[in-house]
């Protein structure tokens, strides 16, 4: 958020990827004839019986009858954003051995490949091919390969491909033999919404899937994974199984689980109303708004956020907050009358927090002396002025992932996992009352659907999703979620549409993401889980001087008709109706006022405020 009128939009996504990026490995012009004993091994690569045998990333896969090589079938992919359409198979092979692989492709772009080789993985590629045009290439397995992963697809930014009668040939591997069921399944700490699990690694597994009450749940390559997003004291039940290139093993014997007691969830503000009104006073300066008392603040607001708590420089971690200076706030009040109005908040039951950041605060905890500074100087901050809880802002280049910090599940930068560490310790610290809040930017959340940090290829802005990792690490200690819908580009919903703020359907897209989680960069291995809808509310700018994208009272109550009621959802689709969405968002209350208490009025009209 900024202090000085509309905030300006954050720097572009990313550079186009250059076309001339090729895939590791080289063209094969000719390739040697095959021994008299080799034979096709590909499945179904003729797409006859449509994907049988294929995996398609993101859902980017379909049989066709037209256009076709040969046959009756032929295969279209279709990229979208990050996810490139790979379609792919695995294949069992004999060590030591040549294989040729080849396929007929049309369109732009067009890769063929092979992976895990066990000596240089291959690819080759066409620019254009407007007719059917056929790609070849050749490798050698290793010395104990016995399967290879082969594979076609397209580019980012190009229209859909087609593949037909795609072949591998060369000596046949010994056949697979399905991994052993999962033995040793057990069950760690549950938390009021999630449960950690943990079994012992199968003979022959490449991955395992988990089953929650006979559904499978998630994929994971590693022998635990933890279920997010269960309720509360709910018992539960779970099964794993493993998986190869040969299929799925039967499931393990089921564990029961069951969730810790926590009300609406981990977080503090259990006592908040059912649906509350959340606003960001200008504390610590003045910009056009005016300068607004605590003791001014209307009771529609039931959290009120400081703003804002600033670092004295980007790397300390050194968190300081004080109230606006008289030369720049003539009507500031005195630091005792400050928290004498904040004591008179909380006992009408309001919560009021410290909120890190903004557009001018940023903070990078690169060092493990840098987070304990920031759990020391914001415990300073609580203490002193006696406040609930924390909100974090972090804007800018606060978070940003390094390269090969690839999944939001387990993150390795410092700058994230030490935001984690930081704010866990401070839960610990102050206890289940705790607050914690958070307002990152769309291009930290939603749009790690398409693209999350840097990208397989390197390139992207590293800030794409940055936010994912901390929201899902603190989800059951999380008390509200309130993204900005603004001062935001066009952000792709689950209905792969984009869609634009200022009108209800940027509201209604954008949440519904939150609410029913995605795939993050198109991966479906891994989904970002939907938060409970008491996490959620809309961030909406006041007034049009406080930021671009503000959303009039009208659009504001059809996106909520559409979330809750599902009743004035226009063309967007949502995924479920969510009657408990917590509620609403806004920079700021100082904008409010200037702005006649229009957004506050309206939420109260909404709510029977």
């Amino acid at each position: 958020m900024e202090r000085t009128g509309p905030p300006a939009r954050i720097t572009g996504l990313l550079a186009a990827f250059t076309a001339a990026l090729l895939a590791a490995g080289g063209l094969a012009a000719s390739a040697p004839s095959a021994a008299a004993a080799d034979a096709d091994l590909a499945r179904n690569g003729n797409f006859e019986a449509g994907l049988d045998g294929w995996s398609c990333s993101g859902g980017s896969g379909a049989a066709v009858s037209t256009p076709v090589h040969g046959g009756t079938s032929a295969l279209k992919a279709t990229p979208a954003g990050s996810d490139y359409a790979k379609c792919s198979q695995t294949v069992t092979v004999k060590p030591g051995s040549t294989y040729t692989l080849s396929t007929w492709v049309q369109g732009s772009y067009v890769y063929l490949g092979a992976e895990g080789t066990g000596t240089t993985d291959v690819s080759t590629w066409t620019q254009s091919a407007g007719a059917w045009k056929q790609l070849t290439t050749t490798f050698k397995t290793g010395a104990s390969t016995t399967s290879v992963s082969v594979y076609t697809h397209g580019w980012y930014g190009i229209p859909a491909y087609y593949a037909d009668d795609l072949t591998l040939v060369g000596p046949g591997g010994d056949p697979v033999a399905l991994p052993a069921v999962p033995a040793g399944l057990k069950v760690g700490t549950a938390t009021a919404s999630s449960v950690p699990l943990s079994w012992t690694a199968s003979a022959g597994a490449t991955g395992y899937n988990v089953y929650q009450g006979g559904t499978k749940v998630l994929s994971a390559t590693g022998t635990s994974a933890t279920v997010t997003g269960l309720a509360a004291s709910t018992a539960y039940s779970f099964q794993v199984t493993a998986t190869n290139s040969a299929g799925e093993s039967a499931k393990s014997a089921a564990v029961p689980a069951t969730t810790k007691t926590g009300g609406s969830g981990g977080g503090g503000g259990t006592d908040l109303p059912a649906h509350a009104l959340v606003g960001y006073l200008h504390s610590s300066f003045a910009n056009g708004s005016g300068y607004t008392r605590m003791a001014d603040v209307p009771d529609s607001w039931d959290v009120i956020d400081l703003a804002f708590g600033e670092p004295t420089s980007v790397t300390s971690g050194d968190i300081r907050f004080s109230l606006c200076p008289v030369a720049e706030c003539p009507n500031v009040e005195s630091a005792a009358e400050f928290k004498a109005a904040i004591k008179a908040k909380q006992a009408a039951g309001k919560k009021v927090l410290i909120s890190i950041g903004g557009q001018n605060g940023q903070v990078q905890l690169a060092t493990t002396a840098a987070r304990d500074t920031f759990v020391s100087s914001v415990s300073k901050i609580i203490d002193e002025y006696g406040l609930d809880g924390l909100d974090i802002d972090f804007e800018g280049h606060s978070l940003s992932l390094n390269t090969g910090d690839t999944d939001f599940r387990s993150p390795t930068t410092p700058v994230i996992g030490n935001l984690i560490s930081a704010v866990k310790t401070l839960k610990a610290k102050y206890g289940d009352k705790f607050v914690l809040t958070m307002a990152p930017e769309t291009f930290f959340v939603q749009l790690g659907y398409q693209y999350y940090g840097s990208g397989p290829w390197g390139g992207q802005d590293p800030r794409a999703g940055a936010y994912l990792p901390v929201i899902h690490a603190l989800r059951d200690d999380l008390t509200l979620l309130h993204v900005q819908d603004y001062n935001s580009g066009s952000i792709m919903g689950l209905d792969n549409q984009y869609h634009s703020m200022g009108g209800a359907d940027f509201h209604i897209a954008m949440t519904d993401m939150l609410l029913t989680g995605f795939p993050v960069a198109g991966d479906q291995t891994k989904v970002f889980p939907g938060l409970r809808p008491d996490q959620v509310s809309i961030g909406l700018p006041a007034s049009t001087q406080a930021g671009n994208g503000h959303t009039s009272p009208a659009e504001v109550t059809k996106a909520l008709n559409c979330l809750t009621k599902k009743t004035d959802c226009g063309s967007y689709a949502t995924h479920g109706t969510w009657s408990g969405l917590r509620g609403l968002m806004t920079w700021s209350i100082n904008w409010d006022r200037f702005n006649q208490w229009a957004f506050s009025k309206n939420f109260d009209a909404y709510f029977g405020g």
